[in-house]
């Protein structure tokens, strides 16, 4: 199956057949739910994974390499394949109630990728991906570190985030620069995520950290008093990085109430 990688979509195609049966086994435990791949590319997970449950969902942008996945997938399962960009797919168009979502993610949208599936989490089981090391890193960073940082906290605030094993650069085509981390990700309940307004509470770590540097008293200012900090317990000289994942909640929960409350507006 040959096909030139694509620098401007983020191509590494995974070929060590150790790294994939490790990936395929984590993939493979847990509910078997239908199964939702992000970047097929070749095949490496694909091909596998079909074998193992007869049927697949795929979510390819390269037409190029849809259509070569179709023809070695033929004779193999039912593979169903999406020729679209994935930071535009809804899940609810498969129709399920929930889904496994797992992937080689291209290191140029891995980001923005994981915020698009986060508004999706209701649909979602479990989620499995390959990703750059360092954005594996900031995902399950703890508060006090440099690593630490709103992508930490708004996906720890709706998952439970693993990091299982790293891959080295030479399991891919090409070999990319950096290292790579297998991933895991489990949607919390809604009691356990507990936060009542999605927008408060993004608007609300975005501002934190959009000036880490700076004390919470000041890089929330005209969003949040000193008084509400007291309320929740937070100490106003703290920066965005000492904060908890459970003070944002608490902080963009009063911030809902009292927003809730007659004669104020969440703006």
């Amino acid at each position: 199956m040959s096909q030139t990688p694509r620098k401007r979509l983020g191509q590494h195609f995974l070929h060590d057949r150790h790294v994939i049966d490790r990936i395929v086994e984590v993939i493979r435990t847990g509910e078997p739910v239908p199964i939702v791949e992000i970047g097929p590319g070749k095949g490496a997970l694909t091909i596998p994974l079909l074998k193992a449950r007869g049927t697949l969902d795929v979510i390819e942008i390269d037409r190029g390499l849809a259509e070569m996945l179709a023809e070695t997938c033929r004779d193999i399962g039912q593979l169903k394949i999406h020729i679209t960009d994935a930071l535009q797919f809804d899940l609810a168009s498969l129709g399920r109630e929930k889904i496994k979502v797992v992937g080689n993610l291209p290191y140029n949208i891995s980001t923005p990728l994981i915020f698009h599936l986060l508004q999706q989490l209701p649909l979602i089981d479990r989620m499995v991906f390959m990703l750059q090391k360092e954005v594996v890193d900031r995902i399950c960073a703890e508060p006090d570190c440099g690593a630490y940082g709103r992508l930490s906290v708004m996906v720890q605030a709706r998952c439970r985030a693993e990091q299982l094993f790293n891959i080295s650069p030479g399991a891919f085509t090409p070999p990319p620069k950096v290292d790579s981390s297998l991933l895991q990700l489990l949607p919390l309940t809604a009691a356990g995520c507990d936060i009542r307004d999605p927008g408060i509470f993004a608007r609300l770590v975005a501002q934190a950290f959009n000036q880490r540097r700076k004390t919470i008293r000041n890089s929330l200012k005209g969003l949040v008093d000193e008084a509400t900090l007291a309320r929740a317990g937070i100490a106003a000289t703290a920066r965005a990085e000492n904060l908890t994942v459970a003070d944002f909640k608490k902080l963009a929960n009063f911030l809902h109430d009292t927003h809730s409350q007659p004669g104020h507006s969440c703006g």
